[in-house]
């Protein structure tokens, strides 16, 4: 089975300055990864209108499935519903269903449903809901695209809501082999053994120890006999 492919488009101008860490697209990529969907593409981008639209629509295009992160919260700088649905030429507008959750969500707090807060309840026609069961406020799907919160333990529940609606394909399988050698030692033999398991991925990841070099060498594929042979071959080679 072929793998779906897919790209992540984070959204704000807090990750560019160095304020905020970008732990969605850490998450996302495991995620992903488990329910075989490659994860291609990851672009950050601030909170401008332009880019944004630039953005979604050349991601979608290329993609199965792109997920975004952030701008869709009651603020005059969260405008990435605006710029989604121009993206796909749709109206955006407060959605009965979305204000009716917010305004319970708030009045079960006593707390006033204020015209900031039903800001979060702008959905662009057409798109499908995403349930929040953290915060309340949704996200929702436009065509291929998943656009969802930025505070991570809104994200990962909303990726959470999504995951079941997905095809994936063969999940992304891995074996490691730490070599205590530099990768000057080891380019050689590793491109040999590389070209001769081509339906395989192989990375070198060096490190430093003690005052003593070496590398973990992870192959990835999705057949795990394979994946066992090539291991085989690199013990042979570097035990």
């Amino acid at each position: 089975m072929s793998q779906p492919t897919a790209a992540m488009l984070v959204i704000g101008d807090e990750i560019l300055s160095g304020r905020t860490r970008d732990s969605n697209t850490h998450y996302l990529a495991g995620v992903l990864t488990n329910a075989g969907i490659a994860l291609r593409q990851v672009r950050v981008v601030p909170d401008e209108h332009e880019m944004i639209v630039s953005a979604v629509q050349s991601l979608a295009q290329d993609h199965d499935y792109v997920f975004t992160s952030g701008g869709i919260g009651p603020t005059h700088d969260d405008i990435t519903a605006d710029a989604i649905g121009a993206a796909f030429d749709r109206q955006v507008g407060i959605r009965d269903d979305a204000r009716i959750l917010l305004a319970a969500h708030y009045a079960a707090q006593d707390m006033e449903f204020n015209s900031a807060r039903q800001r979060m309840a702008r959905i662009p026609d057409g798109a499908a809901l995403i349930e929040n069961p953290v915060s309340v406020a949704p996200g929702f799907i436009l065509e291929n695209v998943h656009v969802m919160a930025g505070v991570p333990s809104v994200f990962q529940a909303m990726v959470a809501s999504v995951l079941p609606s997905l095809t994936g394909g063969d999940p992304l399988l891995s074996e490691t082999l730490r070599v205590d050698r530099g990768e000057g030692d080891i380019a050689g033999p590793l491109g040999r053994i590389a070209s001769e398991f081509q339906d395989l991925s192989f990375g070198s990841y060096p490190f430093q120890k003690d005052g003593k070099y070496g590398a973990n060498v992870v192959v990835r594929g999705h057949n795990q006999a394979r994946l066992g042979d090539a291991l085989k071959a690199l013990r042979i080679e570097f035990d």
